[in-house]
């Protein structure tokens, strides 16, 4: 980085005195230090896990990905990105799992083929709706023409039942024929009981 002394050192002699000269060595010096800031950006938004917000966006219009920043994290976006550029041929069950372990964790996702049907079966626990599209996505990309892609999502949740029983009394505050329309109650409901 150039300091305004260095830059003084490349004038000639007789402008070193010059006050004009000395404030546009200054500017030139914060120029400079501007510059090697945007050095460093531009160097950092060559590869994608060192890359800003703008350079990723970049990348995901260049790949037709579609992102919610709102919703997605940068993170996510990123090894998403990287997920589309390492999507590259030779296609296996192992290769698949081994994207599916890379997007989502290791023991999440579990890839099985079964050849007398040409049936591909991807067994997940996601939660995630973005996640779960780039793992459509990766499949759909990598699965060969002739194997029909089956989804299985398997998310653990428990679901707990409560039965009670309630009982309520109503008495029947009329007789037959002896009810006076609008004048009495027909009948008159009791207090609500827990029976079970």
């Amino acid at each position: 980085m150039f300091t305004l002394d260095r830059w003084m050192g490349l004038m000639p002699d007789y402008y070193r005195d010059i006050r004009e000269f000395e404030e546009l060595m200054k500017t030139l010096g914060e120029e400079a230090r501007l510059l090697e800031i945007e050095k460093e950006r531009l160097l950092n938004n060559q590869f994608v896990l060192s890359s800003d917000e703008g350079a990723i966006k970049r990348r995901e219009t260049e790949l037709g990905i579609q992102s919610d920043p709102k919703q997605e994290s940068l993170d996510f976006r990123k090894k998403r990105i990287i997920n589309r550029y390492s999507t590259k041929p030779p296609f296996t069950i192992r290769y698949l799992q081994e994207r599916l372990d890379y997007l989502i964790g290791r023991g999440r996702a579990n890839a099985s083929v079964d050849p007398q049907d040409f049936v591909l079966k991807v067994r997940t626990k996601i939660n995630d709706a973005s996640v779960f599209r780039e793992v459509e996505h990766t499949v759909h990309s990598i699965k060969p023409a002739n194997l029909v892609y089956h989804q299985e999502t398997s998310l653990q949740d428990g679901i707990g039942i409560v039965e009670h029983i309630y009982m309520t009394p109503i008495r029947r505050l009329t007789k037959l024929g002896s009810w006076k329309v609008g004048r009495t109650p027909f009948a008159e409901r009791g207090k609500e009981v827990l029976v079970k």
